[in-house]
């Protein structure tokens, strides 16, 4: 499932912001955080008022707690979001402030609509939303492999994203760089071929198939195209997903390619080409595990199989644990290396209210 009918929407309603927010706009969104704001700033608010995180003690609503963020970088005061910061940390995101009140972050992810399963398209404000917590928040502070170097750029309002549902909750996104749109806003280049761009798994639904499912969609998504692009740099797990998927897709594999923006022919590297030579990273778990990738099967010697151990992950819990990042990509088009750690990045983009 792609996308949802807006009629439908509209007439179920819903008990989470996703649901709710089907047809507000971002200007609605954006008067209701100036309206809390003024509350919060009055002389007048004199009653206290307090948040209770699910899983933490309660926290005082005021001026200090609260800082707005940016859905789509850049600073963009039109399109922000109001939330609740834990005090003296504003990375630590407790709640936001959609359709007159605060939600928890965990209900922010659920839906009470019961078409909205599997793949959806990103298309309202709740959705974006949506897509915003799962990147910058979900992978970029709470699940992002403390050895990773990679961390996601806010997206786009253009950008194409699908979000994954099951059993009503958001579990996993991938975001598409079109053929045709501009790297960055400094130069007049643009990409040659649809690029995946960053592709996400929440911690407790991986290896249950969601990665391999959105490489899928991806490609069928493009099939007229006769090349189609992931991001450099694709981690290790990221690998191992294409690996799965063309060792059943055999069409599909002089059409995917490792690039660099724009994606012109000097700037692709045949991904089941990288994966025949071996020519892919490793992390500090799969340094003990060699993939000799011959006749669509995956070999590994008995001496191997003893260093790596029980308690680490083989080839097929890669393929399905996808944790990091498929690449982040800045303004210029280009990966962003471990100066920029999601915690950093998010502290930097917010802006407290005070």
């Amino acid at each position: 499932m792609e996308t949802l009918p807006k009629s439908h929407l509209s007439e179920r309603g819903g008990d989470y912001p996703v649901d709710i927010l089907c047809d507000v706009s971002y200007e609605t969104l954006k008067k209701s955080s100036d309206d809390c704001l003024s509350h919060l700033q009055s002389t007048s608010a004199c009653v206290t008022s307090w948040f209770v995180p699910p899983d933490s003690a309660k926290v005082k609503i005021k001026i200090s707690n609260v800082a707005r963020f940016s859905l789509f970088g850049d600073d963009d005061p039109a399109h922000t979001v109001l939330a609740l910061v834990q005090p003296g940390e504003e990375t630590q995101l407790l709640a936001l402030y959609l359709d007159g009140r605060w939600w928890s972050v965990a209900d922010v992810m659920k839906t009470s609509n019961p078409s909205r399963v599997g793949l959806v398209t990103v298309q309202s404000v709740g959705e974006r939303v949506v897509l915003f917590l799962l990147s910058q928040f979900i992978f970029g502070i709470l699940e992002r492999p403390l050895e990773s170097e990679l961390a996601f750029s806010p997206h786009p309002a253009g950008e194409l994203g699908k979000i994954t549902w099951s059993n009503g909750e958001a579990v996993g996104f991938y975001t598409v760089k079109r053929k045709g749109s501009l790297c960055d806003s400094f130069t007049s280049q643009s990409y040659k071929l649809p690029v995946l761009d960053t592709l996400f798994v929440r911690r407790h639904w991986r290896r249950r198939g969601f990665a391999l499912e959105m490489l899928e969609d991806f490609c069928s998504s493009f099939g007229k195209e006769e090349a189609l692009g992931i991001s450099n740099p694709i981690s290790p797990s990221m690998y191992e997903v294409c690996r799965k998927y063309l060792l059943t897709h055999q069409k599909q594999r002089d059409r995917l390619y490792e690039v660099e923006a724009p994606g012109g022919w000097g700037e692709r590297r045949s991904v089941w080409l990288q994966i025949q030579l071996s020519h892919i990273p490793k992390n500090s778990k799969e340094q003990a595990l060699s993939l000799e990738v011959s006749k669509g099967e995956v070999n590994a010697t008995e001496d191997l199989k003893e260093e790596i151990g029980a308690s680490d992950p083989t080839a097929e819990q890669l393929s399905e644990g996808v944790g990091a990042s498929v690449c982040d990509t800045q303004k210029t088009g280009h990966k962003r290396r471990g100066t920029a750690a999601g915690g950093a990045q998010t502290s930097k983009q917010a802006k407290t209210s005070n």
